[in-house]
């Protein structure tokens, strides 16, 4: 007796798991008048996307039915979340990230999401480990830390197609790899894209591979566009692009322990303290066809490759 007791028990208990897996929707809804108490079907939303992230399966999609602030969030498993629809769906966030990625080997999708640190909040979005992030439409700013922060241990790709970063007391974007070889490479692709009146605009750090391309930084405290290595070399690839306005280069590559390159093309300078600009173990690559009036002079010697 004793026994088929115990044998039920753990049939109860695998039905009941079962039953909260099954019962995980792959498109969930979340509304300003949502209760995270509900399903978030589209007829009964939840309140935030932290609610609705647990009632979404894997590799699901989370969508807002109207305008609203739907908090932070750290994701931990491949998921969509998309604020599209002609709808506003906002992050705003005090003392936290905004919405932090804390998932290996997941892919992950934040696409028309406006982010808000109201000047207390970390960092917009932060990824902490995920395989591939795609990050489409969004609008990020007033955060202390950086507006997208990329800082992992193991190798990631990451995509950042229209989209705004400023206002951040930190860097536009941060892209920092691990120091374990080509397994921990970062590599990010940017297009069509503004970073304006941070710290940095983009910056690329160790063991970091960065495009660019059809997108620009202008007002930063800093550089607009910096390639620094302390431990691995990075690289910064910048094509059909703008730095205008910063209070440091426009460009600038090295200034630490080993190489940082950055290889440019159709580069248009406009009123930057420093045009292209390198430091040490820094080289910068043109291909003849860049553009630097009212940038000062560059203070590296730019041959066509």
């Amino acid at each position: 007796m004793r026994n088929l007791r115990f044998v039920l028990t753990l049939l109860v208990s695998f039905l009941s798991v079962s039953f909260l897996a099954n019962a995980q929707a792959t498109r969930t809804w979340v509304s300003g008048v949502g209760d995270d108490a509900n399903p978030c079907s589209r007829t009964a939303p939840c309140k935030t996307f932290a609610g609705a992230i647990s009632k979404t399966a894997t590799g699901g999609e989370i969508d807002n039915l109207d305008t609203g602030g739907y908090g932070a969030l750290t994701i931990t498993k491949s998921i969509t979340i998309d604020g599209g629809g002609g709808q506003i769906a906002s992050v705003l966030v005090s003392g936290t990230d905004g919405i932090a990625i804390n998932a290996p080997g997941s892919v992950v999708t934040l696409r028309n999401v406006q982010f808000q640190g109201i000047g207390s909040g970390l960092n917009g979005i932060n990824l902490i480990a995920g395989s591939v992030l795609h990050i489409e439409k969004c609008t990020i700013g007033n955060f202390t830390q950086n507006g997208i922060n990329i800082n992992i241990s193991s190798g990631a790709q990451v995509f950042v197609d229209n989209t705004t970063s400023q206002d951040n007391l930190g860097y536009g974007i941060n892209v920092v790899g691990s120091a374990s070889g080509s397994a921990g490479e970062v590599h990010v692709n940017i297009s069509n894209s503004h970073f304006s009146n941070n710290a940095v605009g983009v910056y690329a750090g160790d063991n970091s591979r960065v495009s660019v391309r059809s997108s620009d930084a202008t007002g930063n405290s800093g550089a607009g566009f910096q390639v620094f290595a302390n431990a691995i070399s990075s690289t910064m690839s910048i094509a059909d692009s703008v730095a205008a306005n910063n209070l440091g280069a426009g460009v600038g590559a090295g200034g630490g322990a080993v190489a940082a390159t950055i290889r440019a093309t159709n580069v248009s300078l406009f009123s930057n303290v420093a045009g292209f600009q390198t430091g040490t173990n820094g080289s910068i690559q043109s291909f003849g066809n860049n553009y630097n009036p009212g940038s000062g002079t560059p203070t590296s010697t730019i041959a066509p490759q």
